[in-house]
């Protein structure tokens, strides 16, 4: 069982705490969207802490950062027991980015979260490059109170974007590569369905996956 965080209100109407998800491709402004709202807390004078799963390589050690530059302290963890364990008892506002990467304990962490009176906030991609649900994205999405559902725009043709097309060496991941790359040179763009590649063959690049 998981520690109760604070004491529960006698009346479940006046606990507060609820779960908000925000999914989409890359570049669809999930990062921008998750350092808003956790801004906007802050400006109503409510305690927030922000969270990133450990694998984000993309900004500081001790920070997110938006694709177009807005930055945000965050405390980086490895899993959904040690976020929980570094949750104060008199946060308000918990915010977790790059939820894909997180162990499935994370869904229950957020509804214990929630329904121990937090404002939980996350985002995440909800497909991975192949087009396919990514870790506990699904889950999480059934659990949420809302969702904003964000898209981008097609680096090939300017529809909306939905999907993220990984590219290596400039051509697209087959299907075959594994989920989460170690060390590759790899670089994604924002696609939709019609320009969404992911080919069939062997991952030939040699390089370590998990």
């Amino acid at each position: 069982m998981m520690q109760t965080f604070r004491p529960l209100e006698e009346d479940p109407a006046l606990r507060g705490g609820s779960l908000t998800v925000i999914s989409g491709s890359m570049f669809s402004g999930k990062t921008e969207e998750l350092i808003r709202l956790s801004r906007r807390a802050l400006y109503a004078r409510r305690r927030v802490q922000v969270f990133k799963h450990a694998l984000e390589t993309r900004s500081e050690h001790e920070e997110i950062r938006s694709h177009n530059g807005i930055p945000h302290e965050a405390t980086p963890v490895t899993s959904s027991e040690e976020l929980l364990g570094k949750v104060d008892p008199a946060t308000d506002v918990v915010s977790i980015e790059e939820a894909q990467f997180f162990d499935a304990g994370i869904v229950e962490a957020c509804r214990e979260l929630a329904d121990g009176g937090y404002d939980v906030i996350v985002a995440g991609l909800d497909m991975d490059f192949r087009g396919e649900p990514f870790g506990p994205m699904p889950e999480l999405l059934a659990e949420a109170d809302e969702i904003v559902k964000l898209r981008a725009i097609c680096a090939r043709c300017g529809r909306d974007a939905a999907r993220s097309q990984r590219l290596i060496d400039g051509r697209p991941a087959p299907a075959s590569a594994p989920i989460i790359l170690v060390g590759a040179e790899e670089s994604y763009e924002a696609r939709c369905r019609h320009c969404h590649e992911v080919p069939e063959g062997v991952f030939q690049y040699g390089l370590p996956g998990v």
